[in-house]
């Protein structure tokens, strides 16, 4: 089975139109949260997700769009956009936003969560010292996390007191060692912050036990024109041009 990865797509339908082409074919599709905010076409990045997503949690962003956290934990930036993105979501897209949880064991062999074990809402698991910790706070061999936007794992053999960060190179194929776990962040599709403004993602395939890790060209001038239009901030514009 082909599993595609997403995560953070943050209403950039240009870029996840791009990933979606680019992915080919695909039996299921599990969305890591941020589906929203940010971007300028929460309705349609929604019912993409709607349509496609077997496994689909929420993240902050979503949260703070559907107005169920405080929206002065963000930046003013941030906040603009997911009132805005907020504002926008049609009833139905709203309804299926609103149950989602920011986390889901799969199976035995696999959790999802938007930003780690521990903290699935809020916390960025970015360093080796964070996902040893984070190891303690479920028993399955694979995480898959998003909210950082950046593409990265974590691998922790067993019996070790330390995890090895990695930064994959796209087109990279991950084998899954049964004596090893590991976290995985597929990316942000909608908005990269790792110096590569190309929409990430990943793939999961059951039948190799494998990860492969991709990145993918889109139009992001066509995405900062739809965001002027409708007046988003401009810091949000800009920043899709050098993946930051």
């Amino acid at each position: 089975m082909r599993i595609l990865i997403l995560s953070d797509i943050h209403s950039n339908l240009v870029a996840l139109e791009a990933v979606l082409s680019a992915a080919g074919s695909f039996n299921a599709l599990w969305c890591l949260g941020d589906t929203i905010g940010y971007g300028p076409q929460p309705n349609e990045c929604v019912e993409l997700m709607r349509q496609h997503a077997q496994i689909a949690i929420t993240g902050n962003h979503d949260l703070a769009s559907l107005g169920k956290i405080d929206l002065h934990d963000f930046n003013p930036d941030a906040r603009k956009a997911n009132i805005w993105n907020g504002s926008q979501l049609k009833e139905e897209n709203r309804a299926w936003l609103d149950p989602l949880p920011p986390s889901i064991h799969v199976d035995r062999q696999f959790l999802v969560t938007h930003g780690s074990p521990r903290e699935p809402i809020w916390e960025y698991l970015l360093m080796p010292d964070q996902a040893v910790a984070n190891f303690e706070f479920f028993p399955n061999q694979v995480c898959f996390m998003g909210h950082s936007h950046v593409q990265l794992g974590f691998r922790m053999r067993s019996g070790s007191e330390h995890a090895e960060r990695f930064l994959p190179d796209t087109g990279r194929t991950l084998e899954l060692n049964s004596s090893t776990r590991y976290f995985i962040n597929p990316g942000s599709v909608g908005q990269p912050r790792d110096q590569d403004p190309r929409a990430a993602y990943a793939m999961l395939d059951t039948a190799n036990n494998s990860i492969r890790f991709h990145r993918v060209a889109y139009d992001v001038t066509a995405t900062q024109r739809q965001m002027r239009e409708c007046g988003l901030p401009v810091a949000l514009i800009r920043r899709l041009e050098y993946g930051i």
